[in-house]
């Protein structure tokens, strides 16, 4: 069984590896890419933001930094 804690981390990771794809997208796209409400997807951009691996230059728009990351 998955831990939702666990699956919230995986779709943390999927959403900064989607960005760093695609390169700038908005809240709601995310939300609509991964099936979530924009308010779950807030919550996963500002852990994202927290940890200096996402920064929103217009409000609602998304890119990742240049922080490096190692992803396992």
């Amino acid at each position: 069984m998955n831990h939702p804690s666990s699956r919230m981390l995986n779709r943390i990771k999927a959403v900064y590896l989607y960005i760093r794809k695609v390169g700038t997208v908005t809240t709601s796209e995310l939300a609509e890419e991964f099936g979530i409400t924009d308010r779950t997807m807030q919550r996963d951009l500002s852990i994202l933001e927290y940890n200096g691996l996402v920064s929103s230059p217009h409000r609602g728009q998304w890119t990742v930094t240049e922080k490096r990351v190692k992803i396992s």
